[in-house]
């Protein structure tokens, strides 16, 4: 059977599935406790979510409590399949430039798959919220989105020969990222008020099912593991060994300016990564509060107006490539999120939230950019020991991001639901002062980022 190396669908089979399901467990969770506040069914209409205005009502200070309560449930549900997911992603995605990128991507695919199939027999069921935490840790161990991604984005960058066309190619795969997850936020509302929770996890399982199918028999690996089969299996340390040897000698055997600048693009990239995640996972509770009080099918609204912001990041790369170099890029992405958050903050009509995407248009162009100026840095045999960093990076700044607005957003939505926004958008500053930093030293003119793998190879061996 002859095999492709064409890894889009898998990427939009995996990020849709886990698209619809994201927000669904937010609603899941969000109803089962309100539900055990109120000792009472949650109430949708066509229209609103049960939400109730009125500050000085009993029943407005218990919705309160259910945001509270929620808030810090996913926030506890997200450091549980943390640190599992962080060392897996790290072993598998560095291990890839030897042992092949198939496993980055099929491994996820199963805990996922793992994890539907609970999501199925919890919502028939109605078993405990509890389970989900044991659910997470699983789903962890497989590796989860920063070991599907991590995979995803080395297995481009092998494909990818043309180094200049790397930036363009990386950031289509963050447009299939966002395009796929809107339509799927989309359709998670209609799926929710059709066939409601169940079904919609055990649709998702399936599109799992067939991914993994995909992967194992139809997808060609970029890296030649025949001479590593042959070989004798290496011990448990000697594996130890070859994963952190690889990330290890990216730093060591280094030039020091290279070694420098892939310390400060990583850093602005777990910078923004961190204001973006933090800022935007607090959109599903704010849509459910007051004043706005969305149901299922104006979140998925919501979610899918995302798809907009995508498409219009995606052109923006793709022209201002063209004109203008990736460090100014990524000056223009994080202003275009500043401006999001803001208007966030003081968004209290359903009108002013969906226009919240006009100013965000590009907020999502620094990813992309910020990934393909690290890997167009190191060489072919070093693509992934530097996405294993960005995985790993990925899970720390995430689960700390979650944790941290988590919480702010619990301590405060009961004076003033915005700050969380104007926070993240504050936290920007961190990220720009550090392309400041880079803009005012020598490093901008015809720096190491800018450079293919071939002059790169050239300049260290003219530092050695």
């Amino acid at each position: 059977m002859r095999k492709v190396l064409c890894v889009e669908p898998v990427i939009f089979l995996y990020i849709f599935a886990s698209s619809v399901t994201s927000p669904l467990v937010q609603q899941f969770i969000y109803r089962r406790l309100w539900e055990e506040e109120y000792n009472a069914t949650f109430v949708s209409d066509t229209n609103v979510s049960h939400c109730e205005e009125n500050k000085s009502s009993p029943t407005y200070i218990k919705q309160k409590a259910v945001q509270e309560k929620a808030s810090v449930f996913n926030m506890q549900l997200d450091l549980t399949g943390a640190v599992p997911s962080l060392i897996v992603a790290f072993v598998i995605v560095a291990n890839g430039d030897r042992q092949g990128r198939k496993r980055s991507l099929v491994l996820p695919s199963m805990g996922a798959l793992i994890a539907d199939i609970c999501l199925t027999v919890i919502s028939y069921f109605s078993f405990s919220l509890s389970i989900l935490f044991a659910v997470a840790f699983i789903t962890g161990l497989f590796g989860s989105m920063a070991t599907f991604l991590g995979g995803g984005f080395a297995f481009i960058a092998d494909v990818c020969h043309d180094e200049k066309q790397k930036t363009t190619r990386i950031a289509v795969v963050d447009l299939i990222f966002g395009v796929v997850s809107g339509l799927a936020g989309l359709s998670s509302g209609y799926f929710l008020r059709g066939i409601g929770f169940t079904w919609t996890f055990m649709i998702a399982s399936l599109l799992h099912v067939v991914n993994i199918i995909y992967i194992i028999f139809f997808l060609e690996d970029t890296v030649n593991v025949s001479e590593l089969q042959d070989q004798a299996p290496v011990s448990c340390k000697e594996l130890l060994r070859e994963t952190f040897s690889g990330v290890y000698m990216l730093f060591k055997t280094a030039p020091y300016k290279k070694r420098v600048l892939i310390i400060v693009l990583l850093f602005t990239f777990m910078t923004y990564l961190f204001t973006m995640v933090g800022g935007s996972s607090l959109f599903t509770l704010y849509e459910l509060d007051e004043p706005l009080c969305w149901n299922e099918v104006y979140i998925g609204y919501g979610a899918a107006a995302f798809t907009s912001v995508s498409l219009t990041s995606f052109l923006g790369v793709y022209l201002f490539s063209k004109c203008l170099k990736d460090i100014y890029i990524v000056f223009i992405g994080i202003f275009s999120y500043i401006g999001g958050m803001v208007m966030t903050a003081f968004a209290k009509t359903t009108l002013l939230m969906f226009l919240v995407r006009v100013p965000s248009s590009l907020c999502f162009m620094p990813i992309p950019v910020l990934r393909s100026m690290l890997s167009k840095v190191v060489l072919t045999g070093e693509q992934g020991a530097v996405f294993a960093c960005i995985a790993c990076l990925e899970v720390v700044t995430g689960t700390i991001s979650l944790s941290v607005f988590n919480i702010l957003y619990a301590a405060t939505v009961a004076w003033f639901s915005g700050f969380s926004f104007l926070l993240s958008a504050g936290l920007c500053l961190i990220p720009l002062a550090v392309l400041c930093w880079l803009l005012c030293t020598s490093w901008h003119g015809e720096d190491l980022a800018l450079l293919v793998p071939e002059e790169v190879s050239s300049i260290e061996s003219a530092d050695s």
